[in-house]
C-alpha cells in the first residue's frame, strides 16, 4: 500500500511525461503543417484559379455571384461549425461532436483557404494565380470579399443571441427560488362580530 508521500512524486512524473508527449506531437505536427504548406503553396494558387476560371468563363456577372457565394458559404458554414464544436464540447458525447464539427468546419473552408494562397500569396504560383483571376474570373475576388464581410455580421448575431440566451438561462438558474407566500384576503368581511354588546 503507497503512501501519500510515495504517490506524490509517481504523479508529478506521469504529468511531466503527458506534457512532454504533448509538446513533442504538437512540435511534430506543426512541422508536417509546414511543409506541406510549403509543397502546396507552389501548386494549390495556380491550380484553384484555373478551376475559377473553368467555372466563370470570364463573365463579370458569373465571377461576382460566385465570388459571393463562396465568400458567404465558404466563411459562414465553418464558423458556425465552430461554435457548434465549442458550445457541444461540455456535453455528452461533446468531444466527438466538437471533433467532427471542427473537422467539417476545416473542409467547408478549404475554398477559401485556396482562394487566400492566392490573395496573400508570394509565390510565383501565388502571382500567376491572380493574373489567371483577373482575365477569366473578373470581379470573383472582390465579391468574395464582400459575401466573406457578410458572413462574418450574420456570424456575430447568431453569436450574441446564443451567448444572450445561454446568460439569462444561467441567471434564472442562478436565482433562488422563493416560497410562495400564503394569499392573505385584502377584504374585510362585511359585519364583524362585537363583543361585549347585548
Amino acid at each position: 500500500m503507497t503512501t501519500p508521500s510515495e504517490d506524490l512524486p509517481e504523479r508529478k512524473r506521469s504529468t511531466f511525461v503527458t506534457w512532454r508527449n504533448r509538446i513533442i506531437a504538437v512540435v511534430v505536427a506543426l512541422a508536417v503543417l509546414w511543409v506541406a504548406y510549403l509543397i502546396l503553396s507552389a501548386f494549390i494558387p495556380r491550380w484553384w484559379a484555373q478551376r475559377i476560371a473553368e467555372m466563370v468563363h470570364g463573365s463579370f456577372s458569373k465571377g461576382m455571384w460566385y465570388g459571393l457565394l463562396f465568400g458567404l458559404l465558404g466563411t459562414l458554414v465553418p464558423l458556425l461549425l465552430l461554435l457548434v464544436a465549442g458550445l457541444g464540447w461540455r456535453k455528452r458525447g461533446g468531444p466527438f461532436i466538437a471533433g467532427g464539427s471542427a473537422v467539417l468546419a476545416l473542409i467547408t473552408a478549404i475554398p477559401n483557404l485556396m482562394l487566400l494562397t492566392i490573395v496573400l500569396g508570394n509565390s510565383n504560383a501565388a502571382h500567376a494565380g491572380e493574373r489567371i483571376l483577373d482575365v477569366d474570373a473578373p470581379a470573383f475576388r472582390g465579391a468574395a470579399l464582400t459575401g466573406a464581410i457578410i458572413a462574418a455580421v450574420l456570424f456575430l448575431g447568431v453569436a450574441f443571441l446564443v451567448a444572450r440566451r445561454r446568460f439569462r438561462r444561467h441567471r434564472a438558474e442562478r436565482r433562488p427560488v422563493e416560497p410562495e407566500k400564503p394569499r392573505v384576503s385584502s377584504e374585510t368581511p362585511p359585519n364583524p362580530p362585537e363583543f361585549g354588546t347585548n
